[in-house]
């Protein structure tokens, strides 16, 4: 069974993220990924007016990258130490940050809050470890408030670099909870042709996606296409081994979606036609591993 698919809007123009919303509220999953900083700073406002009007659609935003606007705000109640400061996961900027999401998007509750790239820290790995625990104490306060319904992790490389674990990130949680039943339970992490090492973990079992789903967690694949390199990059053949019939983009998107273990694909797009492309392919059944080691060593192969 393929991943559903959810928008993700990092890279969506601000006049075209509404219609993009609403289009993504008719969808399966009826989820939108955002975060405060996207769309310079105004995305949390565009999407309120969507928000309200489909009760429904399922919103996660994330806490960490600040706008100038943003730090300067944060500053003025003591949630960063100063206005330059232009990332944080400290306890205090992420619950100030969750307040201002839910005041900013109109939701009494969160569905997900995610921290957004604690490896951009580029610390010794113990001092991020307690950055994390320290966040994740306030993001179980904050779950047991009814303020968020889970909290996880959105990370770029966050494993490929060593960074953190699944297993820790779990421990993390158990400690910061007092005990096993935690809210973390989404993992966001980048998956796609390009960027394949999860892929190609998850297909033999092992790596951050199978040790999360093994937990229970949701994991959700962040640039399926990345970025639409995907685009130049894969070929009329590979889209047609992949998915017969199917454009490039869509065969790749499909790829992306049949990993095993994914529960969401995050595609940021404001073409219509392309999200009705989208659906229908991760509406299909999944591609068999078989066949995405064969694309996956394909692309691997030297020129």
């Amino acid at each position: 069974m393929s991943a559903s698919l959810a928008l993700g809007t990092y890279r969506i123009p601000g006049e075209e993220l509404a219609a993009a919303a609403r289009r993504a509220a008719g969808s399966p999953s009826a989820w939108i990924d955002t975060a405060p900083n996207y769309c310079q700073g105004r995305a949390h406002r565009l999407l309120a007016p969507v928000l309200a009007d489909h009760p429904r659609l399922h919103v996660a935003t994330k806490a960490g990258f600040l706008t100038s606007a943003c730090a300067r705000a944060a500053r003025a109640v003591g949630a960063i130490p100063t206005a330059e400061v232009r990332h944080s996961i400290a306890p205090e900027f992420v619950r100030w940050q969750t307040a201002r999401s839910r005041t900013e998007l109109g939701r009494n509750r969160l569905d997900a809050m995610l921290l957004h790239n604690p490896e951009h820290r580029r610390q010794d790995k113990q001092d991020l470890a307690r950055e994390l625990r320290a966040a994740f104490a306030g993001l179980e306060e904050a779950a047991s408030a009814a303020e968020v319904a889970a909290y996880g992790v959105a990370t770029w490389n966050g494993f490929t670099h060593n960074a953190f674990t699944v297993p820790q990130l779990d421990r993390l949680a158990r400690e910061a909870a007092g005990g096993p039943n935690h809210h973390l339970r989404v993992l966001q992490l980048p998956v796609s042709l390009v960027m394949d090492t999860h892929l190609d973990e998850a297909l033999v079992g092992h790596g951050p996606i199978t040790q999360a789903t093994d937990r229970g967690w949701e994991v959700q694949a962040s640039a399926p296409l990345h970025g639409g390199e995907l685009l130049t990059l894969a070929t009329p053949e590979i889209a047609d081994l992949l998915t017969p019939g199917a454009s490039v983009a869509a065969a790749c998107l499909a790829a992306t979606a049949s990993c095993p273990g994914l529960g969401k694909v995050l595609l940021a797009t404001s073409r219509a036609a392309h999200w009705d492309d989208a659906l229908t392919v991760t509406g299909a059944p999944a591609i068999p591993p078989a066949t995405l080691r064969t694309v996956l060593d394909v692309l691997a192969a030297p020129l």
